[in-house]
């Protein structure tokens, strides 16, 4: 057994959507760097432009920028006949983007709902639904395709921070992800997430600033992730370690759900 051979990802192509910015960013790179074709795809093309060059500085793997709006539907189906028309598998899809609001809760919009549930839930199931005649086409019965969903530890525990569009989209991600393990798996897809405590990112970050070490005292391991603990977990679910897992959420927050309180 080849430890090498067991955790490779050389050769196959992924999506990450909001690959330039925050988690997507680390994960993006963790696959770069190990040699796969990496698809980057957010609203902000300059972004996506500005990580794509380097990324492409890092060697071995290589990365090209879609970007696309995914609140908008037809940016989704353009995005998806973009990747048809580059490649003809997709081994990999890493649904990342996502959005936040918080506010208090008898001041908390209804658009909050529409506009969170859309990016964190909706748009990951329409993505995914026109991805998978490719996502097929990559997997085998020993190797399959991988849908891997980034979800939150807030979707798993009940938050103190006033965000309830999202905790409840995380929620509803993390099940969605069963649901399509289920219903893909016999197509030779895993659909696995993984609900990540705190990492530095745009979303967290006025939250660090505010509360980082009351944030790090709750968490087992005392440390916030890092990026090779996201990418790390990716590359796993991706390679042929990770190719027997599915319908898992797989906590990636150094213990802080588990943390007991007196």
């Amino acid at each position: 057994m080849d430890v090498q051979k067991l955790f490779d990802v050389k050769g196959k192509v992924v999506l990450v959507t909001g690959g330039a910015k925050g988690i997507g960013r680390m994960i993006s790179e963790g696959f770069v760097k190990n040699g796969a074709t990496v698809y980057i795809s957010s609203r902000d093309a300059k972004s996506c432009d500005k990580a794509v060059n380097e990324l492409n500085a890092l060697g071995t793997g290589k990365a090209y920028a879609i970007p696309a709006d995914f609140y908008k539907e037809e940016e989704v189906k353009r995005l998806a006949e973009e990747i048809a028309k580059r490649e003809s598998k997709l081994h990999v899809l890493v649904n990342n983007s996502g959005s936040n609001w918080g506010a208090p809760y008898d001041e908390y919009p209804s658009s909050a709902w529409t506009r969170v549930l859309t990016l964190n839930l909706h748009r990951v199931f329409d993505l995914t639904k026109l991805l998978t005649p490719l996502l097929e086409k990559a997997g085998s019965s020993g190797d399959p395709a991988r849908i891997i969903n980034i979800g939150s530890v807030d979707g798993i525990r009940v938050p103190a921070l006033e965000t309830f569009a999202y905790s409840a989209s995380k929620a509803g991600l993390h099940h969605l992800s069963r649901v399509l393990a289920h219903h893909l798996g016999r197509r030779n897809i895993t659909s696995n997430s993984l609900a990540c405590g705190p990492f530095e990112s745009k979303m967290m970050a006025a939250t660090l600033e505010a509360h980082r070490e009351t944030i790090e005292a709750s968490i087992p391991l005392g440390r916030i992730g890092t990026p090779e603990d996201v990418a790390g977990a990716c590359l796993f679910l991706s390679s042929r370690a990770g190719s027997y897992v599915n319908g898992a959420t797989i906590t990636l927050d150094g213990g802080s759900v588990i943390a007991a309180k007196l």
